[in-house]
């Protein structure tokens, strides 16, 4: 998966504010409303012998094709832990709309976003929230084969950098080689359109910004090793939340007991992914054969210990990097006004233990 995509679709969602609050179901409903009378979001499981209860249906929609960020959501609903909280839930693939707008218009009750996105989003007025991080640190950075000699940002100079042309390359760039005394300015910058990491770098460019976790991991297995360049290790603002879990400010209001055992269920799911990484993987794979259950299974390991790392809990977010990336973007230009980060994110509907 390619940061391409993320940045793309946080620009989507800022087309979405005329359909800011016209889903008329918050992205959820019942399979039969007159048997769905008292169903509630935390009612128990059904067991041997009980008569069915019907289940709240929910909608939750990925920023990306499934992987690895994504498989707690697969670990939850595979192991029965939606459904101990009275939800059936869906999983679904974003399309061209992409999974901001599906929340903002109530198709879907939650999604999958990034700090980045969310950020520009809340400015222009989009009412989402995130609700959780599903990992507590930045794993993206910009990434070179180990032929190209790119060791340091320094090394960036006299290189081609390949991207989707967005402001926030070249500053966050910027970001990581002023403190080596590199200057972006002698970087060149090039769009690489749809073609993914690895043909891109066979063919015109020399370093990329890629997410470790899927398309290094990747490269590892292909017998094409990286030297990879994390944002956070160069430049603290860019420790940010990507991906993050969000919904809208109406789901909130209208259904926090919803959001809630949401949360709880997911949060399971994502301590599964942590505690047993092999399993977790050969659910996400059992769940999308498609997936190279290799690459799966690498890619597992090396990110089940990334998503709590050392924060208390799993999905608990800080004000400070919230307000660290912004008040950066901000003071750049990059963003028009100030963000209010208090509003962009809670952490009210995180269990308190896992």
């Amino acid at each position: 998966m390619r940061m391409k995509r993320v940045l793309r679709l946080s620009i989507i969602s800022m087309l979405v504010l005329a359909l800011a609050g016209c889903g008329s179901n918050n992205g959820i409903s019942k399979g039969n409303e007159a048997g769905n009378k008292g169903t509630t979001p935390g009612a128990p499981a059904v067991t041997e012998g009980d008569a069915p209860k019907e289940l709240t249906k929910v909608k939750i929609a990925l920023e990306w094709t499934p992987n690895t960020n994504h498989t707690g959501l697969y670990a939850a609903k595979e192991l029965g832990y939606f459904a101990e909280e009275g939800l059936d839930v869906e999983i679904v693939q974003p399309g061209a709309a992409g999974s901001d707008t599906m929340v903002t218009s109530g198709e879907a009750a939650f999604g999958i976003s990034a700090q980045e996105g969310l950020t520009l989003a809340r400015l222009q007025g989009v009412p989402l929230v995130s609700i959780a991080t599903i990992i507590q640190h930045n794993t993206s950075g910009f990434a070179a084969p180990k032929d190209k000699g790119i060791k340091t940002p320094k090394d960036f100079e006299g290189k081609t950098y390949g991207g989707w042309g967005s402001p926030a390359e070249e500053a966050s760039m910027k970001a990581i080689m002023d403190p080596e005394g590199g200057d972006v300015k002698k970087v060149k910058l090039v769009s690489i359109g749809d073609a993914d990491y690895f043909t891109a770098v066979k063919r015109d460019i020399d370093f990329a910004w890629i997410f470790y976790a899927w398309t290094g991991i990747e490269a590892e297995l292909r017998g094409e090793p990286v030297d990879m360049l994390y944002l956070k290790d160069y430049a603290p603002q860019l420790d940010y939340y990507t991906p993050v879990l969000i919904t809208s400010e109406k789901q909130i209001s209208d259904n926090p007991e919803l959001v809630k055992a949401f949360l709880k269920a997911t949060s399971k799911g994502y301590q599964y992914a942590i505690d047993k990484p092999e399993e977790a993987a050969a659910i996400l794979t059992k769940a999308v054969p498609d997936l190279d259950a290799e690459l799966v299974l690498a890619s597992q390991k090396w990110l089940s210990p990334k998503y709590k790392d050392d924060a208390a809990r799993w999905g608990e977010q800080k004000l400070e990097v919230w307000k660290n990336y912004a008040d950066w973007m901000y003071g750049l230009k990059l963003l028009d006004k100030p963000l209010d980060a208090e509003s962009a994110f809670t952490n009210d509907f995180l269990p308190d233990n896992q």
